[in-house]
């Protein structure tokens, strides 16, 4: 239409008077209507060309196959020297071992996991994508000691379905321990996304490879103790509802063994979750309280101790990361084989829930008064309301089940467990600060 606004403006000056002014015919309104339009189409047409070129020189041309060879080799993963260390580590080095997939193997539980599975001789492969969710040089220097231990960790998503299959191509899985979750109560206030791309779309991602695997793997996976969530009823028990949830967090776990239930019964994945109470220890999560609560007493920082209703006491089920591990080893062990086959179900399998904790709560403020001791210095306590926050005044395992079913049983009270923790601490972050100062 630009190109017709200059034709209409000259028709509206008025003709030199005196001189003859020719009518104006419809003939020559549509002449000059046409010309407009065909000179409109003109450059239409060749802008369009020109952006249709550009696109098309912006693309790559189809790979070969060759090409496509070489272009997996050169990725992050993938390639003759790629698939060995990934064999290497998933090798099984003792007559009854599994070989096993740590998803979240740079992680808390995962590292510790991973570690114990290698030095019994199971074949173990980690598996985790290193997220900033908190100081990534941790999570790096576990890489160092599982790679000291033999353990490949190879970087990556479990949403990420073609490194996933393609590990499963490279070995035949006896089991999966899928530790890899978006961890932590608070955080699901600010990140609510994260919790639904890790723990409910990497959960099915995972299962999705796991089914359509041949054999299929047996599965052990890490619910919470957060999805009894409003449960006025203790010691929390694997029979007691779970439908209160009080934070995302915890409706992600829930909504993560209600899934597991479904693939157990649609494809025959022998799947066994473990509720994990409050786990701590060396090598542990910077976002829990006992690990900041250290950090601020020896900075000399106040720390804020939170209090139910009524001055009511908060109090957590600290379960000793050692205790952890024979319940994730024992669960392993005991999980019966899956039964389909190609994705399809053969018959039915085996479907558990566990908890894993340590059936003695103990309120946060006689932790406190622990790490006060094995720090040797007092702590500046700051006693406040407990915000609406997702957390939960107390939690409470009964493990009897765990106890008759996988022989479970804990040995390590807080006390014992934080002198070990604070031992660790004390040497990890002198050595971290010594590497930094040279």
């Amino acid at each position: 239409m630009s190109q017709l606004k200059p034709i209409s403006h000259l028709d509206n000056i008025p003709s030199t008077p005196g001189k003859f002014k020719m009518d104006k015919s419809p003939y020559i309104h549509r002449l000059r209507w046409h010309s407009s339009l065909t000179k409109l189409a003109f450059w239409s047409f060749i802008f369009l060309g020109i952006i249709i070129l550009f696109f098309l020189r912006s693309q790559p041309s189809p790979p070969s196959l060759e090409t496509s060879r070489r272009s997996l080799q050169t990725s992050i993963y993938g390639g003759p020297g790629w698939e060995k260390r990934v064999r290497s580590s998933a090798r099984i080095r003792s007559r009854h071992g599994h070989s096993v997939l740590v998803t979240g193997a740079a992680g808390f539980v995962g590292t510790h996991v991973s570690i114990a599975l290698k030095r019994r001789g199971d074949g173990v492969l980690g598996l985790d994508n290193f997220n900033d969710y908190y100081d990534p040089s941790l999570k790096r220097a576990r890489q160092a000691l599982l790679e000291r231990s033999g353990v490949f960790v190879v970087e990556g998503d479990i949403n990420d379905s073609t490194l996933l299959r393609k590990l499963f191509d490279v070995v035949a899985f006896t089991h999966v321990m899928h530790l890899a979750a978006q961890a932590g109560v608070r955080y699901a206030m600010q990140n609510p996304s994260s919790y639904v791309h890790s723990n409910i779309a990497g959960l099915v991602n995972v299962l999705e490879v796991c089914k359509s695997a041949n054999p299929q793997p047996a599965i052990v996976w890490a619910s919470s103790s957060s999805v009894y969530g409003l449960n006025s009823k203790v010691p929390f028990s694997e029979k007691d509802r779970t439908d209160q949830p009080a934070s995302l967090y915890a409706a992600t776990k829930k909504a993560g063994e209600e899934i597991a239930h479904t693939y157990n019964h649609i494809y025959g994945l022998s799947i066994t979750g473990l509720r994990f109470f409050t786990v701590y220890g060396p090598w542990g999560r910077p976002d829990m309280a006992y690990f900041f609560f250290t950090k601020d007493i020896l900075k000399g920082k106040k720390i804020q101790i939170f209090e139910g209703p009524d001055h009511g006491t908060v109090a957590r089920d600290f379960t000793y990361i050692d205790d952890i591990v024979k319940g994730c080893l024992a669960s392993l062990d005991t999980a019966e084989k899956s039964t389909g086959t190609g994705g399809k179900k053969k018959g039915p399998a085996q479907l558990r829930i566990f908890n894993l904790g340590n059936t003695s709560p103990v309120p946060v403020l006689d932790l406190v008064s622990i790490l006060e001791k094995q720090l040797k210095k007092k702590a500046h306590r700051m006693i406040i309301k407990m915000p609406r926050n997702g957390d939960v005044q107390f939690t409470h395992a009964n493990i009897s089940l765990a106890q008759r079913e996988l022989g479970y049983n804990p040995t390590t009270d807080l006390q014992t467990g934080l002198k070990k923790f604070v031992k660790w601490y004390d040497g990890f972050y002198s050595v971290s600060k010594k590497k930094t100062s040279i």
